[in-house]
């Protein structure tokens, strides 16, 4: 295994690590809900909707930072070597994971994790093995 040491960012990984915890610890604290995507999207798609404000504040800001970001500087070229008929099935794979698994990696593995949950430790194992096992199979077993 080799690092990319042209793409290696440890700083801005971990600025972008405490962020994130931040912005997880704000919403817990001060709203006292969970910073799952998974859970604040499907909140927006229940009938009857509440609590609509943060949770659409919170998604814009996580859609609008990295537009702003590609503003201010490089926009991150993007490199998806799939179709889309297999992006499609990913996604549909994923948002049928999260339903069965109560949630997603950011609820799972960052805020329930931080709070000790065990079905949470559960998950995020599940979720990091059902990856390793994908990208062992594509590259192992399909020539990808």
């Amino acid at each position: 295994m080799t690092i990319d040491l042209a793409h290696f960012t440890p700083g801005l990984s971990l600025i972008g690590g405490l962020l994130i915890g931040a912005a997880a610890a704000v919403l817990v604290l001060f709203i006292g809900r969970v910073a799952g995507i998974s859970g604040i999207l499907g909140g927006l798609l229940n009938l009857p909707r509440k609590d609509t404000a943060w949770r659409a504040t919170f998604l814009i800001g996580m859609i609008g930072a990295p537009v702003i970001a590609s503003l201010l500087d490089r926009p991150a070229v993007v490199q998806i070597d799939a179709g889309w008929g297999e992006i499609l099935i990913a996604g549909f794979l994923v948002g049928l994971g999260t339903r069965y698994a109560s949630g997603c990696t950011s609820g799972h593995g960052v805020c329930g994790l931080s709070r000790g949950s065990v079905r949470s430790l559960v998950a995020t194992l599940t979720f990091m093995a059902a990856g390793f096992l994908t990208v062992f199979v594509q590259r192992h077993l399909m020539g990808g």
